[in-house]
């Protein structure tokens, strides 16, 4: 056997575990959802049931901390999101020494454990007469996912040709418009994908989350407090809804992405 062979074995086996690693503790979450026992688990198998199902629709206050969450991710997004562009636009229009030191100041609540940040959030807007709530975790999560959102545009500033704004510029289009006509649908992409990771980051947030919250519960806060008092398989089967709807989600944007990459340029 060649090394060649070799090397192509090894190549397939590593995607292989990965894959398994990556995948098989979602679908013994799956499986662990149609159990009949009253614990998340498929040891021992208690016998397949859809209860709990059931249960998850009967528990009201998990769908309000699962409201909660989507709505302070919400508010991320349109925080973060624009803080984040603006910040990678003016650190790629600055050519000074003081660029690399900009850039570690805005990275630095990256740094920063998430306790640290809620906790220095809570204390700061109390003072100001915001107390904790779904205001206050927004503007705690804001705070580091901006930075997320800052290093995925000045990426893809980076290959960003100037020389298309500036020709813009002398045949008379206003600096608005050539931001909005040739920078933005270049950023759009890195836009996008930030806006995914900046709602994916603040959903599953719980650091922050948990000292900014207040007297309200986002689904993460929700969950941990479930594992103290009692977790049951209906969290199993909220999991299992958010990944068939993720990848839903993920087929109909691909299948969009072919139908406009085969389709005839008008």
């Amino acid at each position: 056997m060649s090394s060649r062979t070799l090397m192509a074995l090894a190549l397939r086996g590593y995607v292989v575990v990965f894959f398994a690693y990556l995948f098989l503790p979602l679908a013994i979450m799956a499986a662990a959802t149609f159990n009949d026992s009253r614990f998340p688990t498929v040891t021992p198998w208690d016998g397949t049931t859809l209860r709990w199902f059931g249960e998850l629709a009967a528990d009201g206050a998990m769908w309000q901390a699962l409201g909660n969450s989507l709505l302070v991710a919400a508010g991320v997004l349109l925080l973060a999101v624009p803080i984040g562009i603006a910040t990678a636009l003016f650190l790629n229009s600055v050519s000074s020494r003081a660029k690399p030191f900009l850039y570690a100041l805005i990275l630095s609540p990256l740094l920063t454990p998430g306790v640290i940040i809620g906790i220095s959030t809570l204390i700061f807007w109390r003072q100001w007469g915001v107390g904790g709530g779904v205001f206050l975790t927004v503007l705690g999560q804001a705070t580091f996912i901006a930075a997320y959102v800052m290093l995925m545009v000045t990426a893809r500033l980076q290959r960003f040709d100037r020389t298309l704004e500036r020709a813009a510029l002398d045949l008379g289009a206003s600096p608005w418009q050539a931001f909005r006509r040739i920078l933005l649908p270049f950023l759009k992409p890195a836009i996008l994908s930030a806006a995914v990771i900046a709602f994916l980051q603040s959903f599953e947030n719980y650091n922050t989350t948990l000292f900014v919250v207040g007297y309200d519960t986002t689904l993460t806060v929700y969950i941990a407090s479930k594992v103290r008092t009692g977790l049951t398989p209906a969290v199993n089967a909220l999991g299992l809804i958010l990944i068939l709807v993720t990848v839903l989600l993920a087929v109909a944007y691909e299948v969009k992405r072919r139908r406009e990459a085969v389709a005839p340029p008008r």
